[in-house]
């Protein structure tokens, strides 16, 4: 375990929780190496090395906080704070040459071998986190805003030269950190115990580029796969041996539970507007009122609760769910979902992130499927139930 000392003690306390519960909820950041801890944010870069940028020492903040979309809940640190030491990484993914196309279909063995054949080593995932963000912390390595176009992410295509996409480089100046191959890492994946014997890959692209393509995303691969899509890169210098450390609680996908009188007002104070006040004038009874109440499960470390009701603004009811999550006792709006006339109701989907509200106007009854996506919410369009030929009951 690493000790924190000189005037910096207090600060470095603060910012980073190193060695001494791997295992608290939540996560946390663990040193496993036995060199002294890198406090010191003031020493001048060193020799250069051909082809490497050297990568100054200063605080990275680990994973995505809550409050920043889109976020992998069971995956990633909650903006965690670590103070790093200064290293070296390749420009581009082996063989680190612009125009050529990166080293594939190589065990993370053979990536560790291709490095150390060159004096250099396999980069930890926060250094190629740290190499992404930058000084300023960015979402992505080209800013705060997902643009598909600087490093071509938002498709499967992974073999494309070096230096390809021209812009796709860090506030540091690395290159190719997604858009390409992902890049073997030293870290084990410890975000679960249920998964063992993972490692960490980062970088990379996929069809959900706005998810990939963050600084912050990884991904568990056993370390003896060869994939087309999975190469190397390599770091040099005194490594930054943090891990990061999760732990994963799932709870039921969706649970109803009794109104709470605590939770309820809590929860209309995020209520649209329009919903908010849609009876205004009139009795009280008809104001929108919290009559349902859910709390949903859609992946691990991620817990939102749904309530549901009605409105009286006239003829016609005003019904719906708002989907929140709760921090510190105060609620966050993520949706509004209307159920139109009908009180709402809720059953689940075919996994945890899907749900479907069941509701009706004045065509009858319908349903709308709910998913969350990563901290979001998407919203389907409404299904009606249809009589199939041969078939006793209806079905959607």
């Amino acid at each position: 375990m690493a000790s924190i000392v000189g005037p910096l003690r207090g600060l470095a306390v603060a910012l980073a929780i190193v060695g001494c519960a791997p295992s608290t909820p939540g996560g946390a950041l663990s040193d496993a190496g036995d060199g002294g801890p890198p406090w010191d944010l003031s020493g001048t870069e060193p020799e250069p090395r051909p082809g490497m940028i050297w990568i100054p020492p200063g605080v990275l903040l680990a994973g995505t906080p809550p409050d920043h979309l889109p976020r992998v809940a069971d995956e990633e640190m909650a903006g965690e704070q670590v103070v790093m030491r200064g290293f070296y990484t390749d420009l581009y993914p082996y063989p680190n040459e612009v125009g050529a196309i990166p080293t594939t279909d190589v065990s993370q063995a053979d990536a560790k071998a291709l490095c150390e054949a060159t004096g250099k080593r396999l980069c930890t995932e926060l250094e190629l986190e740290r190499a992404c963000k930058g000084p300023e912390n960015l979402t992505y390595e080209y800013g705060e805003a997902y643009k598909a176009s600087i490093c071509g992410t938002g498709v499967a295509r992974s073999l494309i030269p070096n230096g390809f996409n021209v812009a796709c480089a860090s506030p540091f100046g690395v290159h190719d950190l997604h858009g390409g191959v992902w890049s073997w890492t030293s870290s084990l994946w410890k975000r679960d115990a249920a998964k063992t014997g993972l490692v960490s890959v980062r970088g990379g692209n996929g069809a959900a580029g706005d998810l990939v393509g963050r600084c912050a995303n990884g991904r568990g691969v056993k370390a003896e796969a060869r994939r087309e899509d999975i190469g190397v890169r390599c770091c040099a210098g005194e490594p930054n041996t943090f891990e990061v450390v999760l732990q994963v609680t799932r709870g039921e996908p969706l649970k109803w539970q009794p109104p709470d009188d605590h939770l309820a007002p809590e929860l209309e104070k995020i209520l649209p507007d329009e919903i908010a006040t849609a009876a205004e004038g009139r009795r009280a009874e008809d104001h929108f009122k919290i009559e349902r109440l859910w709390t949903w499960h859609p992946l691990g470390n991620e817990e939102l609760v749904v309530a549901g009701g009605c409105a009286h603004p006239g003829e016609n009811a005003l019904c719906g769910i708002v989907i929140g999550r709760m921090r510190a006792g105060a609620a966050t709006r993520l949706a509004w979902v209307p159920s139109d006339w009908w009180q709402p109701t809720l059953g689940e989907g075919d996994t945890a992130r899907e749900l479907y509200l069941q509701g009706g106007d004045r065509n009858g009854a319908f349903r709308k499927k709910v998913t969350y996506a990563w901290g979001r919410i998407a919203l389907g369009e409404k299904e009606r139930k249809k009589k199939r030929k041969g078939m006793k009951d209806p079905t959607y």
